[in-house]
């Protein structure tokens, strides 16, 4: 389904093990002997008033526990471009992180082929161009994170960018310095999330120090002035996803979101979905939010489109 205005629609900023369609987790969880103890919509999907990305975070346990074989992860990816057609998206980023699939032997080489395999199936299906991104975790060693970017590097032929997740309120991006210097000296591209659990302080980081090409999120960014110059001024495209800001508490609500203001003044904000299930959202979803409480029109979800085709990974 598209939307009202016939749009070529991309979504830039999306977790794989966050969008998971609840019938396949159900599934999944029946066929690997996982009992539920609650219907699994309320085990995945957060509430509108999550109130912190930790909460929101708790939400994807059980689709990680279900995502421990090639096969499911093969699965979950080959459907997610199945959603993303249905949403009218021409463009998809997957992004996972390969060293939380490990829990029964399968190893990260493994996890990639999987999720490539996937989403190479639900592009042949669709038409949908995909890209494949690699993410570190924050909360985990700067060896570890060296490893992703090596596991990136291996797969080059399918791996497109490298991500750093997680809770910067809690864990500074510096330490990760070695994975990402690693990628740039093999051209891969970065984006890191910053500027959603903590300030404007992350986000300098992220593209002072880790040389990021995208931001995840972003929202506050609009703190800073000076940041906003140097942001619109190298062309670092802002990945917002406003449902998932809101219920993680990064912004008070859709109708104040930033993306609005900084869509305005130059800067390249594009929409995303983040986690499709935990978020129970859509890109159409996204709009019409955006529509209803910030007055969007058909010009700022093009130019948002033209932003994100801009900005895209391309594998």
């Amino acid at each position: 389904m598209t939307g009202r205005y016939d749009l070529r629609r991309y979504d830039l900023h999306c977790h794989l093990d966050g969008s998971v369609r609840p019938d396949t987790i159900a599934a999944l969880a029946r066929e690997q002997g996982i009992a539920l103890d609650r219907p699994v919509t309320e085990l995945v999907t957060a509430p509108a008033d999550c109130g912190s990305l930790t909460r929101y975070l708790t939400y994807i346990d059980l689709p990680l526990r279900v995502l421990q074989t090639p096969d499911a992860l093969r699965r979950a990816a080959r459907e997610l471009v199945e959603d993303w057609s249905a949403d009218g998206v021409v463009h998809g980023e997957a992004r996972f992180a390969p060293q939380l699939h490990g829990r029964q032997g399968m190893t990260p080489d493994e996890a990639v082929a999987a999720v490539a395999a996937g989403l190479a199936e639900g592009r042949a299906a669709t038409g949908v161009r995909t890209a494949l991104l690699l993410c570190c975790l924050r909360h985990q060693t700067p060896e570890e994170s060296l490893a992703v970017a090596e596991t990136a590097l291996r797969h080059r032929d399918v791996v497109a960018g490298l991500d750093l997740a997680g809770d910067e309120r809690l864990y500074p991006g510096t330490p990760h310095r070695p994975a990402f210097d690693l990628a740039h000296q093999a051209g891969l591209p970065c984006t890191v999330h910053a500027g959603e659990a903590a300030g404007a302080e992350s986000v300098w980081e992220a593209i002072d120090v880790l040389g990021a090409r995208r931001i995840g999120h972003g929202v506050r960014s609009a703190e800073d002035g000076a940041l906003l110059e140097r942001l619109r001024r190298d062309g670092i495209t802002l990945e917002m996803c406003p449902v998932s800001n809101v219920q993680t508490g990064a912004v008070a609500g859709l109708a104040g979101h930033p993306a609005t203001r900084l869509l305005k003044d130059g800067l390249a904000v594009t929409i995303g979905t983040d986690a499709r299930t935990t978020s129970a959202t859509t890109l159409e979803r996204e709009f019409a939010a955006l529509r209803e409480t910030a007055g969007w029109t058909e010009e700022q979800e093009r130019l948002v489109s033209e932003h994100a085709a801009a900005g895209a990974f391309v594998q």
